[in-house]
């Protein structure tokens, strides 16, 4: 069972349960917001003809080298991403390659896609992809600070930088760390709805504004690569935030309903929510997020 041929197919199955899910998501994403908005909306399959459409195009722009490492740097950010968190709670399906600093290693490899991106949209000239990028930075620099507070006060908390060693205080105890550290939770729940970027945080894409931001010069399997790691990203994301918070998943229909009932909360607030500027959204990043996640390190020194 711990040969590395076992791990390699757990990897492997990992990949597909992850990009099949992401991208059952953000099909839904597209339905649900569709029948708010009064709407029939695509089937939630969608997702899948168009990456299919998607991987059997070429394209002919090529800007650089960097501009193929961009979508490169994605994949291997998202993958990288997965291949720490752990999947399942016992670990026998899908071995991963968790160890015991993995939340500090996360807190960097998370942000390894969108710098090797920007660096990838930069090289096409396109102003597009430039604005796009200084807004996606600036955006991440303001959520990243109290999703790193949150992610700090629960090692702080519980002296461990281990997503393993999370999983079993709540499994010992009985009780998520939702209940037992709630400002953490709270902080990082109100970071995320900027990691999925979607509306009111779409600033990035904006397809209205800036013609996909830093996609723009990017078409055929460069955009499935993207399209791809996105939906593996959002799967990982998604699984970190249920181990965390929610005590991890025994099974695949656990995991799948704990991992759609956190993505209902981005998705849904960005049906009802207009878009806001690069100033208002690092503004509100910087309130009440920062807030609580300041009250959520305060919580884990003195209580």
């Amino acid at each position: 069972m711990d040969s590395i041929w076992y791990k390699i197919l757990g990897a492997v199955v990992s990949f597909i349960v992850a990009f099949i899910v992401g991208m059952t998501y953000m099909g839904l994403s597209r339905k649900i917001t569709a029948r708010v908005q009064n709407r029939k909306g695509p089937p939630f399959y969608q997702n899948f003809i168009d990456a299919m459409k998607l991987y059997s195009k070429s394209t002919a722009i090529h800007h650089g080298v960097m501009q193929h490492f961009g979508p490169a740097f994605i994949m291997v950010s998202s993958v990288m991403t997965l291949m720490i968190v752990p999947v399942l709670n016992d670990g026998r399906w899908f071995p991963n390659l968790n160890f015991q600093g993995d939340l500090i290693f996360l807190l960097y490899i998370m942000v390894f896609g969108p710098l090797g991106m920007a660096l990838g949209a930069g090289q096409t000239g396109n102003p597009n992809s430039a604005i796009g990028v200084t807004r996606g930075l600036s955006q991440m620099v303001g959520f990243e600070i109290p999703w790193v507070m949150a992610l700090v006060a629960l090692m702080v908390q519980f002296r461990t930088t281990s997503i393993v060693d999370l999983m079993d205080v709540q499994a010992q105890s009985g009780t998520w760390l939702m209940f037992t550290s709630p400002f953490a939770f709270i902080a990082a729940i109100l970071a995320m709805l900027g990691m999925f970027r979607y509306s009111p945080f779409d600033i990035v894409g904006a397809p209205t504004e800036l013609a996909s931001g830093p996609m723009s010069e990017n078409g055929g399997k460069y955009l499935f690569t993207m399209m791809s790691s996105g939906s593996v990203f959002a799967f990982a994301k998604l699984t970190l935030y249920v181990d965390l918070f929610m005590g991890g998943a025994d099974n695949l229909i656990v995991l799948v309903l704990k991992t759609f009932a956190i993505y209902l909360i981005p998705m849904l607030y960005g049906v009802v929510s207009p878009r806001y500027r690069t100033e208002q959204a690092i503004r509100y990043f910087w309130g009440w997020p920062t807030f609580f996640g300041l009250m959520a390190i305060l919580y884990a020194v003195f209580f």
